[in-house]
């Protein structure tokens, strides 16, 4: 199964790897789902070290997991109260799907928000992998959200919501 999985709090000086992780997943999982164009323009909006950076400073906490010594997935979360918070990313590399990492990262989450009531999040609605993970995990679809993000794209989501 895995190796050795260890999960580090990102900082400042892991954006580049944050960033070649989405570069990696993004191009391999959403190209099914929606345009290269889309998808670079996202990657860049999102995941831009002046990006990453700015959602650092806003209070989004960065974990990244390593597979042995290779980054393999990431994920981000935060807060506006001490009960209620809000999943913004969650990514492991296709090659490492199945294994039951994105378990154990659920798990490891958890233990870092031990006082939560809700985690919410967003998820494209063609992406049934992780609608079904998340299902799995115990949230439900709580509303469909149509956002425009810019240069004409839209984000077609689910807002799915996990009660502890």
């Amino acid at each position: 199964m895995n190796k050795k999985l260890t999960f580090k709090k990102a900082v400042q000086e892991d954006v580049g790897v944050i960033a070649q992780l989405a570069d990696r997943i993004w191009k391999k999982h959403y190209i099914t789902i929606i345009s290269m164009e889309q998808i670079n323009y996202m990657l860049q909006k999102m995941y831009s070290s002046e990006s990453l950076l700015q959602q650092m400073n806003e209070g989004h906490q960065f974990t990244i997991v390593y597979n042995s010594e290779t980054p393999i997935g990431y994920y981000s979360w935060s807060t506006k109260d001490t009960s209620d918070y809000f999943l913004h990313k969650f990514y492991i590399e296709s090659t490492e799907q199945g294994k039951g990492i994105g378990s154990e990262l659920f798990a490891h989450l958890l233990k870092e928000i031990p006082n939560a009531s809700t985690i919410e999040l967003f998820v494209n609605r063609m992406n049934f992998i992780a609608i079904n993970f998340y299902f799995k995990k115990g949230f439900v679809i709580k509303k469909v959200v149509d956002q425009h993000i810019g240069e004409g794209y839209f984000m077609n989501d689910f807002v799915m919501v996990k009660h502890l």
